[in-house]
């Protein structure tokens, strides 16, 4: 657990006490702060008392007068559609609203007295598998690399800094809203495509968003930037003239598909590492099985700039691109038999996200729907000629089979037990390697409680439609 000396003694509030609310209670409370929590609830409030041994009390009873902080969990509305009541209430009374980053980061000491450096890791997709690779890489290199923020443990349950420390953080465009004091020693821009409009007022306030990650770095600093989609392209060049930056040194562009005169390029699946004279290949990316695809490239890429901002050397870089053995619910094998794989990508959330798994394969009975996101399905219109067949689930499975009508098979299955069944029977009957592939492009909440939940489902009815076809092997023969 990571203590908050400056919060000693001070009231503070938390409002959502899912897992960054209640470890946020759990670490004010065990430094000696006094904690006001809330969360709607009953389940949530009940938790909290168990582990951190804090009573819930409602907002109409906190000291607002006296508060030196609420903690806003990020999936409670700060800004847009419109803010929450009690973030009107903390506005009125000029108390600070933050994330539990932001006391984490508190808790590091001032900007260039930090106790350890941190590496953050936006964008729209990728950068759990960027954030878990530079992790893996570091770790790899002998440094006492931590992970957490958006993806596994919320950051104030990491452990306190100790020597050769780095903080590696996942931040969403929600935690960076709430987290002012963020400026990482190396950040990191992947990509912006639309996703999360209606909490940032359209596509222009997420895309602003996600530049604030860069505010507040000074020129020690490292800005590695995804200049593949034409608003991180422009962030990049924004960067670099505020910089007065032609170099490339604290501004490293990194780009798939296209050679770079200064910064960390992929072309025909080589890392390339341009950032200096000579280029330098790093690694031969069509050889790693925990990356597929271009779209992965593109976070190894990434993940070898940030890396190497922090000292790791190229042959420990491109030992660990190698041995990186993937994320569970990104393009995750999870089971396969007679020449049927079946892939859970269910984090992919948006269709975007899901078009890049779509490109990876081939032959590919494709399972998605859900709770749709604004703009649909599309992102992933554009790579569907690997899709053999669609079956359709959740919400958006009637407006998803509006959109592929006339240009794939479609089944609608509506839950995901009747898509794996059908799947596993059409693609064994195909004749040829098949992909069994759940990319949603869709939110889980219609019928699960997140993706991970959705991911897990979906591996063990593939499981057991891999044992089913085995089975059925085994009588034939």
């Amino acid at each position: 657990m990571i203590l908050l000396p400056q919060m000693k003694d001070k009231a503070v509030a938390v409002l959502g006490l899912g897992r960054t609310g209640c470890s946020a209670a759990r670490s004010l409370a065990a430094s000696g702060a006094r904690v006001f929590a809330w969360d709607d609830a009953e389940e949530a409030r009940s938790t909290l008392n168990a582990e951190a041994g804090v009573a819930a009390t409602s907002p109409q009873d906190w000291p607002w007068d006296g508060l030196a902080a609420l903690v806003l969990s990020p999936g409670i509305p700060f800004t847009h559609p419109e803010p929450h009541d009690a973030v009107r209430r903390a506005q009125s009374a000029n108390v600070p609203v933050l994330s539990d980053m932001e006391l984490f980061i508190g808790a590091l000491g001032p900007k260039g007295a930090r106790t350890a450096p941190v590496i953050a890791v936006t964008g729209t997709n990728g950068k759990s598998t960027t954030a878990a690779l530079i992790h893996h890489i570091l770790r790899g290199a002998g440094y006492a690399a931590q992970l957490g923020g958006n993806i596994g443990r919320p950051v104030l349950d990491l452990e306190p800094p100790k020597f050769k420390t780095i903080y590696v953080l996942e931040v969403s465009s929600y935690q960076i809203d709430l987290t002012p004091s963020l400026a990482p020693e190396v950040g990191v821009l992947l990509n912006i495509t639309p996703d999360h409009l209606e909490r940032h007022g359209g596509f222009d306030g997420y895309a602003a968003a996600k530049a604030r990650l860069f505010d507040g770095q000074v020129p020690e600093d490292t800005a590695v930037v995804g200049i593949d989609d034409v608003k991180s392209s422009e962030i990049c060049a924004t960067l670099k003239l505020r910089r007065n930056e032609d170099s490339g040194a604290s501004v490293v562009p990194v780009s798939v598909g296209r050679s770079l005169g200064r910064g960390v390029f992929v072309t025909s699946g080589k890392l390339v590492d341009a950032t200096s004279d000579p280029a330098i290949e790093v690694a031969d990316l069509t050889g790693s099985s925990g990356l597929c695809g271009a779209h992965n490239w593109q976070n190894a890429a990434a993940a070898h700039a940030a890396a190497r901002a922090v000292g790791a050397s190229l042959s420990h870089i491109s030992d660990g691109i190698q041995s990186f053995p993937g994320l569970a619910h990104r393009q995750e094998v999870v089971a396969e038999e007679e020449g049927v794989i079946f892939v859970n990508d269910s984090k992919a959330t948006n269709a975007e996200a899901a078009s890049k798994a779509l490109a990876s394969y081939d032959n590919i009975f494709w399972i998605a729907g859900g709770k749709a996101k604004e703009g649909g399905l599309d992102e992933a219109m554009r790579a569907l000629t690997n899709v053999r067949k669609a079956y359709l689930i959740g919400e958006a499975a009637e407006e998803f089979a509006r959109a592929l009508e006339g240009k794939v098979e479609i089944e609608l299955s509506r839950t995901l037990d009747k898509a794996v069944a059908m799947t596993a029977k059409d693609a064994r009957a195909s004749g040829s390697s098949a992909v069994v592939l759940l990319s949603p492009a869709c939110a889980s909440f219609d019928q699960f409680t997140d993706f991970e939940a959705r991911g897990d489902e979906f591996r063990k009815l593939a499981r057991e439609a891999a044992a089913s076809l085995r089975d059925q092997k085994a009588v034939s023969t």
